[in-house]
Order: C-alpha cells, then sequence, then structure tokens
C-alpha cells in the first residue's frame, strides 16, 4: 500500500480532530469565563461550586475524566433509572471542554486580580457597581493577557484529542492506528500524523494570534 493511499484515511480522521478540537475549545472558553467569574464572585455557593469543578478537572487525569463520562455515567444513570449514555463524539468534546476550561478558569481568574487596584478604586470613585467595575474596566485589561495562555492551552487540546480514539471515535489517531494495523507501516503512517499534528497546530497557533492581535486593539479603542 503507497502511503498516498493513507492520506484520505487520515485526511478523514483530521477533520474529525478539528471539529473535536473547535468545538471543545469553544465550550472550554465559556467554561473557563463562568467559573473564572463564579472564582471571584462574593457569592460563597457560586464561588465554591467553581473551585470544586476547577480542582476535581485540574486535579484528574483526562483520560479517567474521558472514560468516567463514556464508560461510568451510563452505569451510574442505570442505577436510578436514567438513560445517560453519550455518543462518543459529545463525550469526546465534554471532557475535553471542561478540562481545558478548568485550567483556563484560572487563567481568566489571574488576569483579572492582576488588573493594578488603583483601576478598582478609580472604578469605585466613578460610583460603578462591582458588575460595571467588571466589564468596564477589569475585563477590557485583562483580556489580552489571558489570550497568550489560551492559545497555548487551545494547541495543548488539539493533542489531547487523541485520547478520544480510546472511545473507538474515527480521529486523526484511531485512523491511524486502523491504517497501521492493515499495512503494519508504522514509520510512514505515525511520520504522516506527526506532521499533520504539527501542520493544525500551526494554523491554531497563527488562528489564535490573529485573535490576540484584534483583542489587543478592542482594549486600546476601549482605552
Amino acid at each position: 500500500m503507497h502511503w498516498l493511499e493513507y492520506v484520505k484515511p487520515l485526511s478523514q480522521g483530521a477533520w474529525v480532530t478539528i471539529q473535536l478540537t473547535v468545538y471543545s475549545t469553544i465550550l472550554g472558553a465559556v467554561f473557563s469565563f463562568a467559573f473564572g467569574f463564579g472564582k471571584l464572585s462574593r457569592n460563597w455557593l457560586i464561588k465554591s461550586i467553581s473551585v470544586i469543578y476547577i480542582e476535581i478537572f485540574r486535579g484528574t487525569s483526562l483520560l479517567v475524566q474521558l472514560f468516567w463520562l463514556y464508560f461510568a455515567l451510563p452505569l451510574a444513570g442505570n442505577a436510578i433509572g436514567i438513560d445517560l449514555r453519550l455518543p462518543p463524539v459529545i463525550a469526546g468534546v465534554l471532557a475535553l471542554g471542561l478540562n481545558v476550561g478548568a485550567y483556563g478558569a484560572e487563567v481568566v481568574r489571574g488576569a483579572i486580580q492582576a488588573v493594578r487596584p488603583a483601576q478598582h478604586e478609580a472604578a469605585k470613585a466613578l460610583n460603578f457597581t462591582p458588575r460595571q467595575t467588571l466589564w468596564r474596566i477589569a475585563l477590557p485589561q485583562a483580556l489580552p493577557e489571558m489570550m497568550p495562555a489560551f492559545g497555548n492551552l487551545a494547541v495543548q487540546n488539539l493533542k489531547d484529542t487523541a485520547l478520544v480514539s480510546l472511545i473507538s471515535l474515527g480521529d486523526l489517531a484511531f485512523r491511524a492506528e486502523q491504517v497501521r494495523n492493515f499495512t503494519q507501516d508504522s514509520t510512514t503512517v505515525y511520520t504522516m500524523i506527526l506532521f499533520m499534528y504539527f501542520g493544525m497546530a500551526l494554523v491554531l497557533t497563527a488562528i489564535m494570534r490573529i485573535i490576540e492581535r484584534s483583542v489587543s486593539r478592542w482594549r486600546n479603542v476601549r482605552t
């Protein structure tokens, strides 16, 4: 089997990997801001839930989280008479999104807390509410500081998608293993997916840099 014949199945897997990366990164961004803000909340319940979420998903393995959602959650649902089975793609996106969101929440919290105290004092002098201070003062200044870390998390998330092959989701890693098992051509197959992951990471990094520059321009306009 010539290496050109590997391109079609690997490309199909790469498309699944791209979709997983996009969906889970967007979901992770939502979780990042929701629980990052939650950890800064003055409401003890919201803050407690946010802390528990962050510590659980940062303190446990992504692989275990994926297996729990795909294999253990349906069993727990059966015990209480509820069907909690998740399709592989939903389990994959959810596990990846929850995991990257926990790390992103700490990025959000740290960037907001890094805003100079003088800015908060000025907001108080202008009689801003805490919500107005967050949205008009802290967030516009903190957002550009978050972007490099978010870029790193997005690339890490892309690489972590390889784990979904373990629940039989046909991503790039899964297709590569199928081709390798059929051809026994490990060197060619793994070299091809190495460069495919590298190429996708370069494109994702370029996209994140464009977003980073856009956010910086938005801050300059706001300030």
